[in-house]
């Protein structure tokens, strides 16, 4: 065998490593998670009706996510919450939940998918009639208003404190009179 056949065999077959190297290499997510909406069902239903438990009504919130260094969730019987949810039309109120666990050994190259979030069905929100703030959920009262439009904004944290981007998802109407 030549040497420039070697040479040719050798160069052909590091060509052909690096090509397979350069399709195998793992995703490079940010050490901070990101999240982005995926659907919200159903998007269109009744208020709660007063008299309702308030976890008894709820839509569905779809969101995809990725995470370098797969830090999210938290171990055991720590009640820490991960996902910071708002009603758009009163931020001041949140609700927040927890993720499941993701073991770090597992995690190394970062990870990724998808979380569906049951979220409880909030009521109606009346504009005030004449200045008077008319009270949320109740049908019965003055307001003539026949729908409300509900837009939820998301985050999630991390283990090492880092909050995602905040998404806000598809409108969800509201039938405010039944």
């Amino acid at each position: 065998m030549s040497k420039t056949t070697l040479t040719a065999i050798v160069f052909f077959t590091l060509l052909v490593a690096g090509f397979f190297q350069n399709c195998v290499q793992p995703p490079d997510y940010p050490k901070a998670p990101e999240i982005e909406f995926v659907s919200i069902s159903p998007n269109v239903m009744f208020q709660r009706p007063f008299y309702a438990e308030p976890d008894s009504v709820t839509t569905t919130v779809t969101f995809s996510y990725i995470d370098g260094d797969g830090d999210l969730g938290y171990p055991g019987n720590d009640t820490a919450t991960s996902i910071v949810v708002r009603d758009a039309r009163t931020p001041q109120l949140t609700r927040q939940y927890q993720l499941p666990y993701v073991d770090e050994q597992g995690a190394g190259n970062g990870i990724s998918g998808e979380i569906s979030l049951n979220i409880p069905i909030v009521c109606c929100i009346p504009d005030p009639l004449n200045g008077i703030p008319l009270p949320p959920c109740d049908t019965l009262s003055p307001s003539m208003q026949m729908r409300d439009t509900v837009i939820f904004i998301i985050q999630i944290k991390d283990r090492a404190g880092n909050f995602s981007n905040a998404i806000e998802t598809a409108p969800l109407i509201l039938i405010c009179r039944r």
